[in-house]
């Protein structure tokens, strides 16, 4: 007995002292832990602080207004393991790091670090890079630097800003509209614009317009042309009457005449790598992903992918919150020799040079790239999830594009005419690729018309002249919101996903057609806010605070005064709406049915996890109902019930029967009715036999 605790008092002192040797380094997430320790080596020890330690409390305000608007930082309800294990590891180690994000949340979340682990402040202890790669993250190591005060005011002063607003106009909100409400100063400037379309919608009187599209041929060739107007002036057609007037101009029975025939060549330019806003932009539009899901596959990226042997977790693009397109030398560089080896010295607008170029201290101010351009995504898709493979192939094209020269296109525009009306067609072909070989979703398409010269006789074929009504302005979807945000300057990269996310749990959206349409409750809440705090609406008043706080990490402003400036007048806002804003009434959406308990008529409610069927009398009836959607298929487990569509609290989709709890039949994938399965089965067996075949014929 004795021997044995001998050996294990031994085993715990060599465990101390194995730690005591190490350098500890700490970052936000266990991806990002595991791929800079591979670089590193057994000398380091990497942990994950799993994000911020320390916050505002969530059950008070937790900002003194009395002294300089001082916050009351507590620790996170739930990191208390999280926090010991830091405390014990930074003890042991022989020299602690924080390599938290490169950006003002990362430089904030090494600040309560520092704090928490009683560091020295004076001490260089923070290292940041913009990519996780092995040379950049060794060289990180080699500068590291104290603190940068500024950044965590920056983020301070946002935070006190954003705390400051949600937690005074929230409480009138619940007074008056009801609890659990909440507005915020980038979130109402949101909405507002989202509202403020919808109106331009409504009040949207159609103007009438006519189009006469024709057709002509010459020889065996056609090609199709618009009419344009009158000798030589365009001319538009408002009506029929219009129309008429045309066509009675022209005899269908004798040529037109080619009048005009102008060619030239037209540049096509690439596009600047991609900041954070346009890469939401663009994916929204070209991948269909909404903002969350694409920071989200982003963040994975940047953090490390495991390709497998010999490279193991490897961060495969730079820093995903950004707002500049900077490229840095070295990337440039490589990127100029890939494009010289794949497609020629024809397509590089860089010319590469010998070796590797010098390069300054990295920083967070550079385009979300590739940090290997020669890990195209075909080479690493067997390691990619479908999402991570779409948006690195967005992001490697459009790098790489930035890179080549502009596409060069053949255009000609033609005029043909007869009586004096003119009609117009234009014309384009692809006369040099240029940055389309590497991003093919930018290409243009070809629109060939017919070798023509001046003089030519061409004959009508047919019109088509069609009715139409001018649109309205169409609805905000996730990428133009995001556009229309950062055109108003409003909010930064990072908060453009929280705040759409709020927007639609709070319910003040829908998003119909992935497009945002206001609620009843939204426009309530909006109005409250635009009549009551005026400035946290405003756009140009919300761009300034933004610019405030970007003075605030340079340097050039204090937070304190910052906060104040805006809080004073902010303040009395508060306290007039208290005073005078009255209790508002929401009314119910009647529901096409009675209550089963008392017969009363059945009501639409808004929910926590959204809308359900409660009855009316409630609190007397206290009788509730999902609101659940039925698939037009029998329940495969009891079959008495229907297959029905549910969502879970995080608002993932499933199927489940309609009698549960009598029957808990339930799955992820959606049910497929007989035909369909009978569809598949045909399928299955078509490809059975079909390889039957092959095999056949492969023998012979």
């Amino acid at each position: 007995m004795v021997e044995k605790k001998t050996r294990k008092t031994t085993t715990r002192k060599k465990t101390t002292k194995s730690a005591k040797n190490k350098k500890l380094v700490i970052v936000e997430s266990p991806s990002k832990a595991k791929t800079i320790e591979k670089y590193l080596g057994s000398t380091y020890q990497v942990v994950a602080s799993i994000g911020h330690v320390r916050d505002l409390p969530k059950s008070t305000l937790g900002v003194d207004v009395e002294q300089n608007y001082q916050p009351k930082y507590i620790n996170i309800r739930g990191k208390g393991p999280v926090i010991k294990d830091l405390k014990k590891a930074a003890k042991a180690a022989k020299q602690v790091y924080l390599a938290s994000d490169p950006d003002r949340e990362g430089e904030a979340i090494a600040w309560h670090l520092q704090y928490i682990l009683g560091l020295d402040p004076e001490k260089a202890n923070r290292v940041v890079f913009n990519e996780i790669t092995k040379d950049t993250v060794k060289n990180a190591f080699k500068e590291p630097r104290t603190i940068n005060q500024d950044l965590v005011d920056a983020q301070q002063a946002r935070r006190i800003i954003d705390r400051l607003v949600g937690y005074s106009i929230s409480p009138v909100l619940w007074k008056t509209v009801k609890r659990g409400l909440s507005a915020g100063r980038v979130q109402s400037v949101a909405l507002g614009l989202i509202i403020a379309r919808e109106k331009e919608i409504q009040a949207f009187q159609p103007e009438e317009y006519w189009t006469l599209d024709s057709e002509f041929k010459k020889g065996r060739s056609k090609f199709k042309a618009n009419f344009y107007g009158f000798d030589g002036k365009k001319q538009n057609l408002p009506d029929n009457a219009a129309v008429q007037s045309v066509m009675s101009d022209l005899d269908t029975t004798k040529p037109f005449t080619v009048s005009s025939v102008k060619a030239k060549e037209r540049k096509r330019q690439p596009q600047p790598p991609f900041t954070t806003s346009t890469m939401q932009q663009t994916a929204n539009t070209q991948l269909k992903f909404r903002t969350r899901k694409t920071m989200m596959t982003a963040q994975q990226l940047y953090e490390g992918i495991n390709l497998g042997k010999g490279l193991g977790q490897v961060g495969l693009i730079t820093y995903m919150r950004t707002d500049s397109t900077r490229l840095s030398s070295v990337a440039k560089n490589a990127a100029a020799h890939y494009i010289h080896d794949t497609w020629g010295e024809q397509y590089s607008s860089h010319k590469p040079v010998a070796g590797t170029p010098q390069e300054g201290a990295q920083d967070a101010h550079e385009a979300i790239r590739p940090t290997d351009v020669t890990k195209t995504p075909d080479s690493i898709k067997d390691k990619l999830t479908p999402d991570q493979f779409k948006l690195y192939s967005l992001i490697w094209s459009r790098f790489v594009a930035s890179l080549m020269t502009p596409e060069i296109l053949d255009t000609m525009a033609v005029t043909v005419e007869q009586n004096g009306v003119l009609f117009r067609a234009n014309g384009s072909k692809t006369k040099f690729p240029g940055f389309t070989k590497a991003y093919p979703a930018a290409k243009e398409k070809d629109n060939l018309l017919p070798e023509l010269v001046e003089g030519d006789n061409v004959d009508l074929s047919k019109t088509n002249p069609e009715q139409h009504f001018t649109m309205p302005p169409a609805r905000y979807s996730e990428a133009a919101l995001i556009k229309a945000l950062e055109e108003n300057g409003v909010g930064r990269p990072s908060t453009y996903a929280p705040t759409l996310d709020t927007i639609q749990r709070r319910n003040y959206v829908r998003v119909d057609a992935r497009k945002f349409v206001p609620t009843e409750l939204g426009e309530v809440v909006q109005n409250i806010v635009d009549d009551k705090f005026p400035d946290i609406t405003d756009t140009k008043f919300t761009a300034q605070v933004e610019h405030s706080l970007d003075d605030i990490e340079v340097g050039e402003k204090k937070w304190v005064p910052v906060v104040d400036e805006f809080y004073k007048p902010f303040a009395k806002e508060v306290e007039s709406a208290e005073k005078t804003l009255e209790k508002i009434t929401m009314h119910d959406e009647l529901a096409d049915m009675d209550c089963e308990v008392c017969g009363a008529p059945m009501v639409i409610k808004m929910g926590r996890y959204g809308k359900f069927y409660a009855c009316s009398r409630f609190p007397d009836c206290r009788n509730t109902k999902a609101i659940v959607q039925e698939i037009g298929i029998e329940c495969p487990k009891c079959h008495k019930g229907q297959v029905v569509e549910r969502k879970t609290k995080r608002g993932r989709k499933f199927y489940g029967c309609s009698r549960y709890p009598d029957c808990d039949f339930v799955s992820w994938d959606k049910p497929k009715t007989p035909d369909e399965e009978e569809k598949d089965e045909k399928k299955t067996s078509n490809k059975k036999s079909t390889k039957k075949t092959t095999k056949k014929t492969s023998k012979m």
